[in-house]
Protein backbone atom coordinates (compact mmCIF):
# COMPACT_ATOMS: atom_id res chain seq x y z
CA UNK A 1 0.00 0.00 0.00
CA UNK A 2 1.49 3.62 -1.06
CA UNK A 3 -0.10 6.84 0.89
CA UNK A 4 1.51 10.70 -0.88
CA UNK A 5 2.06 12.85 1.23
CA UNK A 6 1.18 16.29 -1.18
CA UNK A 7 3.49 19.05 0.08
CA UNK A 8 3.77 20.05 -3.13
CA UNK A 9 7.59 20.51 -3.68
CA UNK A 10 8.26 18.53 -1.02
CA UNK A 11 6.21 16.04 -1.17
CA UNK A 12 7.05 12.35 -0.74
CA UNK A 13 5.43 8.49 -0.95
CA UNK A 14 4.79 6.27 2.21
CA UNK A 15 5.55 2.90 1.31
CA UNK A 16 3.79 0.27 3.28
CA UNK A 17 4.75 -3.06 2.55
CA UNK A 18 5.73 -6.49 4.22
CA UNK A 19 9.62 -6.79 3.26
CA UNK A 20 10.28 -3.55 1.78
CA UNK A 21 13.51 -3.08 4.09
CA UNK A 22 15.00 -5.88 2.22
CA UNK A 23 14.39 -4.26 -1.16
CA UNK A 24 15.21 -0.88 -0.13
CA UNK A 25 17.32 -0.47 -3.33
CA UNK A 26 13.79 -0.86 -5.17
CA UNK A 27 12.13 2.26 -3.08
CA UNK A 28 15.18 4.64 -2.65
CA UNK A 29 17.78 6.28 -4.48
CA UNK A 30 20.68 4.88 -2.86
CA UNK A 31 23.23 4.82 -5.98
CA UNK A 32 25.34 7.65 -3.75
CA UNK A 33 26.64 8.13 -0.13
CA UNK A 34 24.70 7.15 2.20
CA UNK A 35 25.01 7.33 5.88
CA UNK A 36 22.77 4.75 7.66
CA UNK A 37 21.97 5.72 11.38
CA UNK A 38 20.49 2.81 13.52
CA UNK A 39 21.09 2.49 17.37
CA UNK A 40 22.01 -1.18 19.38
CA UNK A 41 18.45 -1.94 20.18
CA UNK A 42 17.65 -2.33 16.53
CA UNK A 43 18.51 -6.16 14.93
CA UNK A 44 21.77 -4.93 13.03
CA UNK A 45 21.03 -7.01 10.11
CA UNK A 46 18.45 -4.13 8.99
CA UNK A 47 20.83 -1.71 8.88
CA UNK A 48 23.36 -4.17 7.12
CA UNK A 49 20.25 -4.97 4.81
CA UNK A 50 19.86 -0.95 3.27
CA UNK A 51 23.97 -0.84 3.21
CA UNK A 52 24.32 -3.74 0.96
CA UNK A 53 21.78 -1.74 -1.35
CA UNK A 54 23.79 1.41 -1.10
CA UNK A 55 26.86 2.55 -3.52
CA UNK A 56 28.81 3.41 -0.48
CA UNK A 57 27.28 3.19 2.95
CA UNK A 58 28.26 3.80 5.76
CA UNK A 59 26.88 2.42 9.29
CA UNK A 60 26.81 4.69 12.73
CA UNK A 61 24.96 2.62 15.82
CA UNK A 62 24.17 4.91 18.18
CA UNK A 63 23.47 4.41 22.05
CA UNK A 64 19.51 3.32 22.31
CA UNK A 65 17.45 5.49 24.37
CA UNK A 66 16.89 9.31 24.71
CA UNK A 67 20.12 10.56 25.42
CA UNK A 68 21.14 9.89 21.90
CA UNK A 69 18.94 12.97 20.98
CA UNK A 70 22.07 15.38 21.56
CA UNK A 71 24.94 17.56 20.34
CA UNK A 72 27.52 15.04 21.26
CA UNK A 73 25.62 12.35 18.83
CA UNK A 74 24.98 14.78 16.49
CA UNK A 75 28.47 15.67 15.96
CA UNK A 76 29.46 12.49 15.50
CA UNK A 77 26.90 11.79 12.44
CA UNK A 78 28.28 15.03 10.71
CA UNK A 79 31.84 14.41 11.49
CA UNK A 80 31.29 11.01 9.62
CA UNK A 81 29.82 12.71 6.65
CA UNK A 82 32.44 15.40 6.36
CA UNK A 83 35.41 12.69 7.06
CA UNK A 84 34.25 10.83 4.31
CA UNK A 85 33.97 13.58 1.97
CA UNK A 86 29.29 14.09 1.49
CA UNK A 87 28.49 16.40 -0.66
CA UNK A 88 24.85 18.31 -0.58
CA UNK A 89 24.04 15.23 -3.24
CA UNK A 90 24.36 12.27 -0.64
CA UNK A 91 22.02 11.17 1.87
CA UNK A 92 21.20 10.12 5.16
CA UNK A 93 18.63 6.96 6.06
CA UNK A 94 17.26 6.02 9.35
CA UNK A 95 16.94 2.87 10.35
CA UNK A 96 15.32 2.75 13.69
CA UNK A 97 12.63 3.94 16.08
CA UNK A 98 11.80 7.81 16.99
CA UNK A 99 15.17 8.73 18.23
CA UNK A 100 17.06 7.59 15.39
CA UNK A 101 14.41 9.41 12.95
CA UNK A 102 14.37 12.55 14.72
CA UNK A 103 18.30 12.63 15.00
CA UNK A 104 19.08 11.24 11.48
CA UNK A 105 16.64 13.93 10.30
CA UNK A 106 18.06 16.82 12.00
CA UNK A 107 21.35 15.51 11.11
CA UNK A 108 20.41 15.66 7.04
CA UNK A 109 18.81 18.71 8.08
CA UNK A 110 21.95 20.83 8.88
CA UNK A 111 24.30 19.32 6.91
CA UNK A 112 25.03 21.01 3.77
CA UNK A 113 22.19 23.13 4.83
CA UNK A 114 20.28 20.33 4.27
CA UNK A 115 20.49 16.85 1.95
CA UNK A 116 17.74 13.94 1.24
CA UNK A 117 16.58 11.82 4.19
CA UNK A 118 15.13 8.75 4.43
CA UNK A 119 12.86 7.10 7.18
CA UNK A 120 12.95 2.97 7.74
CA UNK A 121 11.13 3.17 11.37
CA UNK A 122 11.31 0.16 13.06
CA UNK A 123 9.20 0.61 16.57
CA UNK A 124 5.02 0.57 15.72
CA UNK A 125 5.49 3.84 17.63
CA UNK A 126 7.41 5.71 14.94
CA UNK A 127 5.87 3.64 12.37
CA UNK A 128 2.43 5.23 13.01
CA UNK A 129 3.55 8.62 14.27
CA UNK A 130 7.03 9.88 14.08
CA UNK A 131 8.17 8.58 10.71
CA UNK A 132 6.41 11.23 8.91
CA UNK A 133 5.50 14.79 8.93
CA UNK A 134 9.40 16.35 8.89
CA UNK A 135 9.82 17.07 12.42
CA UNK A 136 13.33 16.21 13.56
CA UNK A 137 15.56 17.93 16.56
CA UNK A 138 17.56 17.01 19.25
CA UNK A 139 17.09 17.62 23.12
CA UNK A 140 19.14 20.50 24.68
CA UNK A 141 19.84 21.23 28.37
CA UNK A 142 17.01 19.01 29.47
CA UNK A 143 14.22 20.37 27.19
CA UNK A 144 12.78 17.55 24.87
CA UNK A 145 13.34 18.64 21.34
CA UNK A 146 13.57 22.11 21.65
CA UNK A 147 16.29 22.37 18.92
CA UNK A 148 15.36 20.86 15.12
CA UNK A 149 13.98 21.95 12.15
CA UNK A 150 11.31 20.64 9.75
CA UNK A 151 12.69 18.79 7.24
CA UNK A 152 10.42 16.25 5.47
CA UNK A 153 11.79 12.70 4.31
CA UNK A 154 12.23 11.66 0.61
CA UNK A 155 10.36 8.70 1.52
CA UNK A 156 9.38 6.42 4.16
CA UNK A 157 9.09 2.56 4.30
CA UNK A 158 6.80 0.99 6.34
CA UNK A 159 7.79 -2.65 6.66
CA UNK A 160 5.55 -4.24 9.34
CA UNK A 161 7.40 -7.59 9.33
CA UNK A 162 10.29 -6.41 11.46
CA UNK A 163 7.64 -5.89 14.48
CA UNK A 164 7.83 -9.56 14.94
CA UNK A 165 10.97 -8.82 17.11
CA UNK A 166 9.58 -6.35 19.54
CA UNK A 167 8.35 -6.83 22.88
CA UNK A 168 4.93 -6.84 23.76
CA UNK A 169 5.21 -3.51 25.59
CA UNK A 170 6.84 -1.95 22.89
CA UNK A 171 3.71 -2.96 20.79
CA UNK A 172 1.66 -1.47 23.40
CA UNK A 173 3.83 1.81 23.33
CA UNK A 174 3.47 2.33 19.58
CA UNK A 175 -0.48 1.63 20.23
CA UNK A 176 -0.92 4.72 22.34
CA UNK A 177 0.28 6.95 19.78
CA UNK A 178 -2.69 5.27 17.18
CA UNK A 179 -5.28 5.47 20.01
CA UNK A 180 -4.38 9.03 20.33
CA UNK A 181 -4.85 10.01 16.23
CA UNK A 182 -8.66 7.83 16.81
CA UNK A 183 -9.47 9.12 19.47
CA UNK A 184 -9.11 13.10 18.39
CA UNK A 185 -10.05 12.69 14.38
CA UNK A 186 -11.59 9.13 13.69
CA UNK A 187 -14.36 7.25 15.91
CA UNK A 188 -14.15 4.46 13.40
CA UNK A 189 -10.44 3.49 13.84
CA UNK A 190 -11.43 3.90 17.78
CA UNK A 191 -14.10 1.46 17.39
CA UNK A 192 -11.83 -1.08 15.44
CA UNK A 193 -9.27 -0.64 17.94
CA UNK A 194 -11.91 -1.98 20.66
CA UNK A 195 -13.49 -4.56 18.89
CA UNK A 196 -10.93 -6.33 16.81
CA UNK A 197 -7.80 -8.51 18.12
CA UNK A 198 -4.89 -6.19 18.70
CA UNK A 199 -1.94 -8.03 16.41
CA UNK A 200 -3.92 -9.29 13.68
CA UNK A 201 -4.72 -6.24 13.11
CA UNK A 202 -1.75 -3.74 12.75
CA UNK A 203 -1.61 -3.44 9.22
CA UNK A 204 -4.37 -1.65 9.55
CA UNK A 205 -3.94 0.28 12.34
CA UNK A 206 -0.78 1.61 11.04
CA UNK A 207 -2.30 2.65 7.30
CA UNK A 208 -5.33 4.24 9.02
CA UNK A 209 -3.12 6.01 11.48
CA UNK A 210 -0.71 6.86 8.96
CA UNK A 211 -3.48 8.49 6.56
CA UNK A 212 -4.61 10.51 9.27
CA UNK A 213 -1.27 12.00 10.56
CA UNK A 214 -0.92 12.35 6.48
CA UNK A 215 -4.06 14.89 6.03
CA UNK A 216 -3.34 16.58 9.01
CA UNK A 217 0.49 17.57 7.88
CA UNK A 218 -0.79 18.34 4.34
CA UNK A 219 -3.41 20.46 6.02
CA UNK A 220 -0.84 22.40 8.63
CA UNK A 221 2.55 21.54 7.62
CA UNK A 222 4.54 23.83 10.50
CA UNK A 223 2.07 23.33 13.05
CA UNK A 224 0.57 26.50 13.51
CA UNK A 225 -3.25 25.07 13.84
CA UNK A 226 -4.16 21.80 13.29
CA UNK A 227 -1.51 19.91 13.73
CA UNK A 228 -1.52 20.70 17.36
CA UNK A 229 -3.90 17.91 18.05
CA UNK A 230 -1.89 15.68 17.58
CA UNK A 231 -0.81 16.84 20.68
CA UNK A 232 -3.82 15.55 22.76
CA UNK A 233 -2.10 13.11 25.66
CA UNK A 234 1.37 15.27 25.31
CA UNK A 235 0.98 17.86 27.53
CA UNK A 236 0.61 16.29 30.28
CA UNK A 237 2.46 12.86 29.16
CA UNK A 238 5.93 14.92 28.53
CA UNK A 239 5.32 15.93 32.60
CA UNK A 240 4.98 11.65 33.30
CA UNK A 241 8.09 11.41 31.53
CA UNK A 242 10.23 13.50 33.36
CA UNK A 243 8.85 12.10 36.32
CA UNK A 244 9.86 8.52 35.51
CA UNK A 245 13.31 9.05 34.52
CA UNK A 246 13.18 6.41 31.64
CA UNK A 247 10.88 3.74 33.15
CA UNK A 248 8.39 4.42 31.81
CA UNK A 249 8.00 4.81 27.42
CA UNK A 250 6.99 7.77 25.67
CA UNK A 251 3.73 5.93 24.78
CA UNK A 252 2.50 4.90 27.78
CA UNK A 253 3.31 8.49 29.38
CA UNK A 254 0.62 9.80 26.31
CA UNK A 255 -1.76 7.29 27.33
CA UNK A 256 -1.53 8.31 30.69
CA UNK A 257 -1.50 12.00 29.86
CA UNK A 258 -5.15 11.40 27.66
CA UNK A 259 -7.17 10.29 30.72
CA UNK A 260 -7.48 13.80 32.42
CA UNK A 261 -8.46 15.53 28.87
CA UNK A 262 -11.20 13.83 28.13
CA UNK A 263 -15.05 13.87 28.95
CA UNK A 264 -16.27 11.25 30.79
CA UNK A 265 -17.60 8.71 28.47
CA UNK A 266 -14.81 9.45 26.16
CA UNK A 267 -12.41 8.22 29.13
CA UNK A 268 -14.59 5.30 29.93
CA UNK A 269 -13.67 3.66 26.24
CA UNK A 270 -10.12 5.08 26.56
CA UNK A 271 -9.59 4.09 29.28
CA UNK A 272 -11.04 -0.20 28.45
CA UNK A 273 -8.74 0.79 25.21
CA UNK A 274 -5.39 1.53 27.28
CA UNK A 275 -6.10 -1.89 29.54
CA UNK A 276 -6.95 -4.23 26.53
CA UNK A 277 -3.54 -3.22 24.74
CA UNK A 278 -1.21 -3.41 27.84
CA UNK A 279 -1.15 0.25 28.50
CA UNK A 280 -1.02 2.05 32.11
CA UNK A 281 -3.71 3.28 33.64
CA UNK A 282 -3.07 4.57 37.14
CA UNK A 283 -0.15 6.85 37.66
CA UNK A 284 2.97 5.31 40.05
CA UNK A 285 3.89 8.60 41.45
CA UNK A 286 2.62 11.87 43.16
CA UNK A 287 0.21 14.30 40.88
CA UNK A 288 2.11 17.41 42.43
CA UNK A 289 5.41 16.44 40.81
CA UNK A 290 3.55 15.89 37.36
CA UNK A 291 2.63 19.49 37.28
CA UNK A 292 5.36 20.78 38.79
CA UNK A 293 7.50 19.19 35.85
CA UNK A 294 4.60 20.44 33.38
CA UNK A 295 5.07 23.94 34.73
CA UNK A 296 7.89 24.73 35.99
CA UNK A 297 8.43 27.45 33.31
CA UNK A 298 4.65 28.94 33.69
CA UNK A 299 4.54 30.15 37.11
CA UNK A 300 3.11 33.67 36.79
CA UNK A 301 -0.65 34.03 37.65
CA UNK A 302 -3.09 34.19 35.42
CA UNK A 303 -0.79 32.66 32.93
CA UNK A 304 -3.15 30.16 30.21
CA UNK A 305 -1.76 26.76 28.96
CA UNK A 306 -4.01 25.70 25.71
CA UNK A 307 -5.02 22.04 26.13
CA UNK A 308 -6.81 19.71 24.08
CA UNK A 309 -9.45 17.96 25.02
CA UNK A 310 -11.84 15.25 23.65
CA UNK A 311 -15.54 15.96 24.25
CA UNK A 312 -16.68 12.41 22.45
CA UNK A 313 -14.46 9.99 20.69
CA UNK A 314 -13.46 10.92 17.06
CA UNK A 315 -13.65 14.83 17.96
CA UNK A 316 -11.92 17.61 19.69
CA UNK A 317 -11.35 21.04 21.40
CA UNK A 318 -8.83 23.78 22.14
CA UNK A 319 -9.31 24.62 25.52
CA UNK A 320 -7.21 28.25 27.19
CA UNK A 321 -7.45 27.16 30.74
CA UNK A 322 -5.62 28.83 33.71
CA UNK A 323 -2.30 27.27 35.37
CA UNK A 324 -4.66 26.67 38.58
CA UNK A 325 -7.86 25.27 36.63
CA UNK A 326 -4.91 22.57 34.77
CA UNK A 327 -3.28 22.04 38.21
CA UNK A 328 -7.10 20.66 39.51
CA UNK A 329 -7.40 18.58 36.29
CA UNK A 330 -4.18 17.02 36.78
CA UNK A 331 -4.63 16.35 40.94
CA UNK A 332 -8.61 15.51 40.38
CA UNK A 333 -7.45 12.37 37.47
CA UNK A 334 -4.58 11.25 39.13
CA UNK A 335 -4.80 11.48 42.90
CA UNK A 336 -6.98 8.48 44.98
Amino acid sequence: MNLHMNLDSDSYDIIIDHGCLAKADEHLALDRKVLVVTDAGVPARYAKNVACCCKEAYIVTIPQGEGSKSFETLQTLLATMLKNGFSRTDCVVAVGGGVVGDLSGFAAATFMRGIDFYNIPTTLLSMVDSSIGGKTAINFSGVKNCIGAFHQPKKVLVDPSVLHTLPDRQIANGLAEAIKMAATFDADLFTWIEQNEIKSSLDTIIARSLAIKKNVVEQDEKESGLRRVLNFGHTIGHGIESCAMGNLYHGECVALGMLPMCAPEAKKRILNVLKKTGLPTELCFDASEVFEAITHDKKRDGEHLRIVYVPEIGSYEIKKVTIKEFEHTVKEAFTK
